[in-house]
């Protein structure tokens, strides 16, 4: 890395090199039998420079020539957008717990066996069931030097579990599934097979949904897919540059019920995305978006920043092809006061709704949703009656949000988004 980074300064003002492994095994399971058990390594590495003021970048994996990787850079800089930052000086990262080496210790034949303890439980209470489940660990290594002095380096394990079935009666088919996420080894799949039973439980009873406007209550997942995909487009800096964010002229305005609070925070020990330092070398920090209802931040990279004439918050994101955009870390709704219970026993007629299919085929960036409830449950004078089926749920996240209640209990999502259950008093749904 570090004699690339020599061979671009000799020809750029100033560069940055960042260099990323992965090494994954992942198990899986397929109607209810071990499928397939892979190791997969990567390597790759990526440039950028600044020449003449404009952006010049270059990646590879494998085997490659340095000086070719400076020189593809070094051209592409004449195409390049105008660079409106620094690479960042040497500075302080947060000391986040990330790295667990047991992880890379569980052997195989460990994660064969939580593989057909996830699944095991579920077909023998629910016959003709089928599953699929995945165990998977992975350990990554980053490393980034620049031209500022700046170097970054970090180690980080990730262990994965989750099971999901389908259950196909004549013309009806239910979807249960649940997993988890950690940087520590998970051990212990019961965790997961009990939500799971649970949902095929209160899936036994049918239950029908009326045509109207109904209270709904979006458990962790429910929120996931109903309200996450806006939100990583709202406070996108980069959106909000480009004047397409909804929210991207309220800063500093309550747009939001006083009982919502969001956070981007990559800075939790253990936690799947958290991380020290984000893919250009600025420190991780906690950043709040919404707070007690007022939009408080966006999330912004050195380049958009730059554009803006803010300050990165961390940010940096590299997705495909290693190009860096801004990109939300670990989303963090604030808990509240009631429990799911409570929220429950509050409604006379209304729904839950666990997971939605195809929510983001709405107008993403304006907020609005419409899904079907790929499982959801109808609730009846305080009480979860039955499973709800050819039932859609719309809205507009904007407008919904005004008006809540955010509960006690939480989980993560995905190793992503840390959410309670969220109580919307009206929501348009449509059932056959």
């Amino acid at each position: 890395m570090e004699e690339i980074l020599d061979l671009a300064l000799k020809v750029s003002e100033a560069a940055e090199v960042f260099w990323a492994s992965s090494e994954e095994t992942p198990v899986s399971f397929q109607a209810n039998k071990l499928k397939g058990i892979q190791s997969k390594q990567s390597s790759s590495v990526y440039l950028r420079v600044i020449k003449n003021g404009q952006l010049g970048y270059a990646a590879a994996s494998g085997y490659f020539d340095n000086q070719k990787l400076v020189d593809i850079a070094i051209e592409t800089a004449q195409f390049g957008m105008p660079g409106k930052f620094d690479f960042p000086a040497p500075g302080y990262f947060p000391q986040t717990k990330i790295f667990d080496s047991d992880v890379e210790k569980i052997p195989v034949s460990e994660m064969i066996d939580l593989g057909q303890r996830l699944i095991d439980p579920i077909i023998r209470s629910t016959q003709g069931i089928l599953c699929d489940a995945g165990v998977s660990k992975e350990t990554i290594s980053i490393r980034l030097v620049n031209s500022s002095g700046s170097q970054a380096e970090y180690r980080k394990t990730t262990f994965g579990l989750g099971v999901g079935g389908t259950l196909i009666r004549g013309t009806d088919m239910l979807f249960v599934g649940e997993g988890q996420e950690s940087c520590h080894p998970i051990r212990d799949a019961k965790a997961v097979t009990e939500v799971v039973l649970h949902q095929l439980e209160l899936a036994k009873n049918m239950a029908a949904a009326p045509n109207r406007q109904l209270p709904v209550i979006f458990t962790p997942d429910g929120v996931v897919s109903a309200f996450i995909p806006s939100f990583m487009a709202a406070f996108n800096g980069k959106v909000v540059l480009q004047g397409a964010s909804p929210i991207g002229n309220k800063l500093g305005e309550t747009v939001f019920d006083t009982r919502f609070s969001l956070y981007d925070d990559p800075t939790v020990d253990f936690a799947p995305h958290s991380r020290p330092c984000d893919d250009e070398g600025i420190a991780s920090q906690r950043t709040a978006l919404v707070e007690n209802g007022k939009v408080q931040n966006f999330l912004y990279d050195l380049q958009t920043a730059g554009q803006a004439k803010a300050k990165s918050t961390g940010s940096g994101t590299r997705g495909r092809g290693g190009l860096v955009s801004p990109s939300a870390s670990a989303f963090i709704i604030k808990t509240g006061e009631s429990t799911f219970t409570e929220m429950v026993q509050d409604i006379k007629e209304g729904l839950v709704v666990e997971q939605l299919m195809g929510a983001e085929q709405g107008n993403v960036l304006g907020g609005d949703f419409s899904g079907n409830v790929l499982l959801g449950y109808k609730i009846e004078n305080g009480e979860i009656v039955g499973r709800v089926k050819n039932t859609m749920v719309s809205g507009n996240v904007y407008q919904l949000l005004k008006d809540i209640s955010v509960s006690r209990e939480a989980k993560w999502v995905g190793g992503g988004v840390f959410t309670p259950h969220i109580f919307c008093p009206a929501l348009a749904v449509t059932s056959k």
